[in-house]
């Protein structure tokens, strides 16, 4: 894709940014707390488990992020620094037609409505500043709370798909209404 300057989004209450190396500790805490990711399957070699693999893992997601082959952000509360979750568009099809949405925050944060914020600011970008017609989700088909959110936001369950990499993935797709 083209290279862009990767783009800050504001909400109400948020700031989504770039990652940054001082991120290191609660992408660790992220991508390691049992609860965080007790739905997602990670092979062995993308998992992260040190401060090391937190840091690989930064510059891996940065290394890109002009590119526009991901665009990964930093969920913040707008008095904080301190990263509470993560939201990205990726694996945008060759067509550039569509983009996956991926997400996690911090369990203390949850329930208080920040990644439905999010959410609904990233979808309006996926839409209206990449031009996606069809954003995707992959959730695990016991994740009640992904699924609730992704209901709330009108996405709809794709029967006809399944997750090649997980079986028990459930495909949710929202198409922009024109």
């Amino acid at each position: 894709m083209d290279d862009v300057h990767f783009p800050e989004l504001f909400t109400n209450r948020l700031v989504l940014r770039a990652l940054e190396p001082s991120d290191w500790e609660e992408i660790l805490f992220l991508r390691s707390d049992k609860a965080v990711n007790q739905f997602i399957n990670r092979p062995p070699e993308r998992q992260t488990t040190n401060r090391t693999q937190a840091l690989e893992f930064i510059e891996r997601i940065n290394s890109e992020k002009n590119t526009v082959e991901w665009l990964y952000w930093c969920i913040n509360l707008k008095d904080s620094p301190l990263t509470i979750g993560t939201i990205c568009l990726w694996n945008f099809t060759s067509e550039s037609e569509s983009a996956e949405l991926g997400y996690d925050l911090h369990p203390k944060f949850q329930g208080q409505g920040i990644m439905s914020e999010a959410i609904e600011k990233v979808i309006d970008f996926g839409f209206h500043s990449l031009n996606k017609i069809r954003i995707e989700a992959f959730t695990h088909k016991d994740n009640r709370s992904s699924i609730q959110l992704l209901n709330r936001h009108n996405f709809k369950i794709n029967t006809n798909r399944r997750d090649a990499k997980n079986e028990n993935n459930q495909i949710f797709e929202l198409i922009l209404k024109e």
